[in-house]
């Protein structure tokens, strides 16, 4: 047992007996909560599925980098990070495609196959961020083959008035400085609502001044890793009618943001960097770096008509990413860039996608049968640029019709089930290099590096459940079975991922994903405890993955090792663990816990995990909240430890990680002077600046620790009132 553990456990024990001499007069134990209880799922589809609901103040309470980070912090939920700002979700051990996430009832798409493509979403434009844990292709189809991350915003104001908040926002690590302005209103039916946020970050800091790059030893100035600033900046509109029976609202949002890469490993050599040049300012940004900006329109429809209930969404958005470095010669490409080039020197990629969604959904009852009946359509065009390839530019189609069904047995029982059907057809455009090689025969010509491709796919899915309710227990249970279709990626890439440092090989012959998967969830909600365990198990007929090859490429990765995308059988299986305690009226005891495991059953990786494969984890907190004073209104001091297990199950070229436990500190309160009040919260994320490395990290490939200790301060000053409807 280490200081710190002891630390922990000395302070925790310091602070329980506290309590109990304060609580000794006090007979009644209660919850501060209330809970209600009535309805308990919004849609039939869901009721069935692990779900978790997090409010925007818990999302601000926990607030990280960003929205994955904070939304991390739940059990079976990971984010895939680069760096301090951005990272993409993981559900179960399942990321990329393979989570929907899902804003204003529209599918968000960008470039989600990328490790560095983050989520292009504002965690302060949120109202309620909802977990679904496991498949739910029959409600979103084909990328919600592990989980849904669906957002929606703020709830609309009951009564007329106009009522905001500022937030102001600094963090120690990378010397982060911005704020938020959200608001909203609302006249008659009429509502609107919107905000504009904007953070500005340095290069953030690490517990260690070296680390390794291909046995290379980089020094890291002042232990801070160089070329990781950033700037973003996104806004918000909303506005419509809203009432029980209609309500049109119209949401449109701009995300753009510019963040650079850790300089040593991204494409560069490690030891050919001007880190001179790169340690002059900690808050410029200088290549390789991306440019990535995310507009969205959206327009939600709802109508009362009898007995049904009709929802028509529509959306329109394009994913504009620019990725920069330096122009770098290999194999056969110009040592010297043309000036002829329309390409910019600097413009190492660029991808240009655009999507138009509809979905049609019809809510209604049928004797004791509750139906949802609908379809949604959806069309991609991803366009390219740049002097380096990966991909090509492709079209997408996609068609989905599905029906839902809940039918409750008596008041404690309801069973469920759902079955859909999915058509989608990709054309991938040809491409070939704006430079000659030399072939064996001595022959100089532009290699055709993709050609044409025309594929389609379709799939039915289903799912059956049941709930059901005895005394204060509730059980669910869900099998089904669930798809995904290949990506451009994939099917067509051929080129160096200089992200990763390797050559990526796709495989035009790749089926859609078949997924089959039980979930199973016990919870239990008394006076003074919460529990909740949540067992899952999942097959993939045939999983889709990067294997990597003993070949290496010679002539446009400069020795970089083949990958190759390839289909194996896949078995999967885990938990997960809530528990709250109120020991007494003022404290909490809170227990999230977390395993998945993962198997290739067949294929040449045939014993192995899969890659980013999170390890075991516990966490554990303990919350006072002090009695509310005239000044100070529901205070809050938390410590919470993470103990994460050693990840020995790995698939080559991972490298194993070892196990590691990290501390955390809370406070906060609404600090109250007459008419006026704010909302302060601090956190000390990392409090001993510990050394660790997280397993689904994208910098872990080169062994780069996690941020150090990071101390956040957060203003909120609410403004505006609203009049009672």
């Amino acid at each position: 047992m280490n200081r710190r553990t002891v630390f922990t456990l000395l302070l925790t024990y310091s602070m329980l007996h506290s309590a109990f001499a304060q609580e000794k007069a006090v007979k009644n134990i209660g919850l501060r909560e209330v809970y209600v209880e009535g309805k308990r799922y919004k849609h039939a589809a869901e009721g069935v599925l692990s779900v978790d609901v997090l409010s925007s103040d818990s999302i601000q309470k926990y607030q990280a980098g960003s929205l994955m980070q904070t939304l991390s912090r739940l059990p079976g939920v990971n984010a895939i990070g680069i760096g301090a700002s951005q990272s993409k979700p993981q559900i179960r051990g399942l990321g990329f495609n393979r989570v929907a996430t899902v804003e204003n009832g529209i599918k968000h798409e960008g470039q989600q196959w990328g490790l560095d493509h983050g989520l292009e979403i504002d965690q302060y434009s949120i109202g309620t961020a909802e977990i679904i844990k496991g498949a739910g292709s029959f409600m979103y189809g084909s990328d919600a083959i592990g989980g849904v991350i669906r957002l929606s915003p703020p709830a609309e104001l009951q009564g007329n008035g106009l009522k905001g908040v500022v937030n102001l926002l600094t963090k120690s690590n990378n010397a982060t400085y911005g704020g938020s302005l959200q608001l909203q209103g609302r006249k008659g039916n009429w509502v609107f609502g919107g905000g504009v946020t904007h953070l500005d970050y340095a290069d953030y800091r690490v517990p260690t001044d070296t680390v390794y790059v291909y046995n290379y030893a980089v020094r890291l100035k002042d232990r801070q890793v160089r070329n990781t600033a950033g700037r973003e900046t996104s806004f918000q509109l909303r506005g419509g009618y809203n009432s029980e029976r209609f309500s049109s609202i119209v949401y449109l949002s701009n995300y753009h943001t510019r963040i650079g890469f850790f300089a040593n490993a991204h494409g560069l050599e490690p030891r050919g960097v001007n880190t001179a040049l790169y340690d002059q300012s900690d808050r410029d940004i200088l290549y390789p770096s991306q440019q990535v900006n995310h507009f969205k329109l959206i327009n939600r429809n709802y109508i009362v008509q009898g007995n049904h209930k009709i929802w028509v969404d529509l959306g329109y958005q394009r994913n504009y990413r620019q990725e920069f470095n330096n122009y770098t010669a290999h194999g056969y490409m110009p040592p010297v860039y043309p000036q002829d080039m329309n390409t910019p020197i600097h413009l190492e990629r660029r991808y240009d996608k655009e999507i138009v969604n509809i979905t049609l959904k019809d809510q209604f009852t049928l004797g004791n049968h509750r139906l949802t009946v609908g379809g949604n359509a959806e069309y991609q065009h991803n366009k390219i640029a740049g002097w380096s390839f990966l991909i090509p530019s492709y079209k997408q189609q996609a068609l989905g019709a599905f029906i839902h069904d809940q039918y409750p047995i008596n008041d404690q029982t309801i069973l469920y089930g759902a079955l859909r059907y999915d058509y989608s057809h990709i054309h991938t455009s040809p491409y070939q290099d704006w430079f000659a090689s030399m072939l064996e025969n001595n022959q100089s010509v532009h290699v055709v590096r993709a050609d044409e491709l025309r594929r389609s796919f379709n799939s039915l899915v289903w799912s059956l459940g049941a709930t059901r309710q005895i005394g204060s227990w509730e059980t669910k249970l869900n099998v089904g079975k669930s798809f995904r279709v290949p990506i451009a990626q994939e099917l067509a890439a051929n080129g160096v991922n200089y992200h990763y440092f390797s050559y990526e090989k796709g495989n035009a012959s790749l089926s859609p994903e078949q997924s089959y998967q039980a979930d199973f969830s016990l919870a239990r909600r008394s006076r003074n405890i919460y529990l909740a365990f949540t067992p899952f198990f999942n097959y993939f007929a045939n999983y889709i993955y990067l294997n990597p090859t003993s070949g290496y490429d010679q002539y446009y990765g400069a020795g970089n090792q083949i990958f190759e995308y390839a289909e194996s059988k896949v078995r999967r299986y885990g938990a997960e663990l809530k528990m709250e305690y109120r020991p007494l009226t003022h404290w909490k005891v809170e227990l999230l816990g977390e395993y998945v495991r993962s198997e290739q059953l067949s294929g040449s990786k045939k014993g192995y995990t899969l890659p980013f494969s999170p390890a075991p984890s516990l966490l554990v907190d303990l919350s006072w909240f002090p009695k509310s004073s005239t000044h100070f209104q529901e205070p809050y001091i938390s410590l919470d430890c993470k103990w994460t297990t050693g990840q020995d199950h790995i698939v080559p070229p991972e490298e194993k990680t070892a196990g590691y436990q990290v501390f955390n500190f809370r406070a906060g309160t609404q600090l109250t002077w007459g008419k006026s009040a704010l909302q302060l919260r601090l956190q000390v994320q990392n409090m001993f600046n510990t050394k660790y490395m997280d397993h689904t990290s994208f910098y872990r490939l080169i062994s780069l620790p996690e941020q150090g200790r990071n101390i956040v301060l957060s203003v909120g000053i609410p403004f505006g009132k609203e009049n009672p409807s």
